[in-house]
């Protein structure tokens, strides 16, 4: 090997050695700051130890509420308004009087007609005693039979007519407002007032078709209504339509509910509950506690840094551990499956073990192995039975 060849192989081992000794001080340098990089601040949340609780199923929907009779009283025919006998918002009784018309022609006309109608049976019984001595004939008793006939539908057409100025009420119930006054013309058809009965009262509801099996006649049910936040109605299925809706493939369901105090009134609306089966338990958790992605619904469960499982390791596995101190927690995000939802609970089916700790709130800035502080200074609803909050 000539001295030329020699200095080259020196100079390369050279720079090759140079090179390595800069990537070895880089990387020392590089180990350094990662190592003096301060760690990331722990993030606070607020958490909630899953526990199972007893679970009613249940059909729930919303309804309309229906008086069991309801009406506008109307007038059948024309008429100058008498005299008012009711006020509005009053309760009245079946037959009870509410409006009287104008009839005094009608009344005249009515006694003119019963005065021929008297004429004709007076003619006839007088024609029947000379008929029995056979000083007129069959012919005209026949004749006086059938004026006497005709003179009593007139007057009986004519009493109709008077009786129609009198309006009643068809049948007991609260009335509503009215609008007319004395001395007020109505028309046939006027709406004079509404009449509702309502105690009891019904309500009405669709479920579908696929949970029709769970009801029947005559099974209990509970509703609410966001006009008595605190009260809770009870009733009872007392009709299930014979027939689907082909469109949207439900099934109206009519119940009777108790309404003496009449707080529930025709056109509300209210939630409804039918409890179905028996009581099962499962494992609860607030909504807000579950994530819900395209790829699964997750949540976040808080273990001691110290045994924190794996990332990817089974939820099931995870310790239920006491709660650990202030800053030694971090969270591991496992899936779940999630059953029927109540008020702002929802069952947890599988992927949870009770006792465990599981956030409720803050799961937006988490991730595997994020260490988090708990503060339930504010706690999310966790109420089966959630009512309208007004502050």
């Amino acid at each position: 090997m000539t001295k030329r060849n020699k200095r080259m192989l020196i100079m390369l081992g050279a720079v090759l050695l140079l090179i390595a000794l800069l990537a070895l001080g880089f990387f020392l340098h590089i180990r350094q700051l990662m190592a003096s990089a301060p760690k990331p601040a722990p993030q606070t949340v607020s958490a909630t130890v899953i526990r199972k609780a007893d679970w009613q199923p249940h059909l729930s929907s919303v309804g309309t509420m229906v008086a069991v009779r309801g009406v506008d009283v109307t007038s059948e025919i024309a008429g100058l308004v008498r005299t008012i006998n009711f006020k509005s918002g009053q309760d009245v009784a079946a037959g009870q009087l509410l409006v009287q018309l104008n009839a005094d022609a009608d009344i005249a006309q009515l006694r003119a007609l019963q005065a021929a109608a008297e004429l004709a049976a007076s003619v006839l019984k007088r024609d029947q005693q000379q008929f029995a001595v056979q000083a007129i004939s069959q012919a005209q008793i026949d004749s006086d039979q059938a004026d006497l006939k005709s003179k009593q539908a007139l007057a009986a057409q004519q009493a109709a007519l008077v009786a129609k100025k009198t309006i009643r009420a068809p049948f007991a119930g609260k009335l509503g407002i009215t609008t007319i006054n004395p001395g007020q013309y109505l028309n046939p058809g006027d709406k004079i007032v509404t009449l509702q009965t309502i105690d009891p009262i019904y309500v009405d509801f669709y479920i579908p078709q696929k949970q029709l099996s769970g009801l029947q006649v005559g099974q209990a049910l509970n509703l609410s209504s966001d006009a008595y936040a605190k009260t809770a109605f009870s009733g009872k299925v007392s009709a299930i339509s014979s027939k689907v809706d082909p469109t949207t493939r439900n099934v109206q369901v009519e119940a009777t509910v108790a309404n003496p105090k009449r707080q529930l009134l025709p056109g509300m609306f209210a939630n409804v509950y039918v409890e179905v089966g028996d009581k099962q338990q499962y494992l609860t958790l607030p909504q807000t506690a579950i994530t819900y992605n395209p790829y699964g619904s997750t949540v976040f469960v808080v273990h001691p840094a110290q045994q924190a499982p794996k990332a990817g390791a089974a939820a099931s596995a995870a310790p239920a551990a006491p709660p650990p101190k202030a800053g030694d927690l971090v969270v591991q995000q496992v899936f779940v499956t999630t059953g029927e939802t109540r008020g702002d609970q929802v069952a947890v089916l599988t992927g949870l073990t009770e006792g465990q700790q599981v956030v409720t709130s803050g799961q937006i800035k988490l991730k595997n192995g994020s260490p988090v502080v708990i503060s339930n200074v504010v706690e999310p609803r966790n109420n089966p039975r959630p009512t309208p909050q007004e502050h």
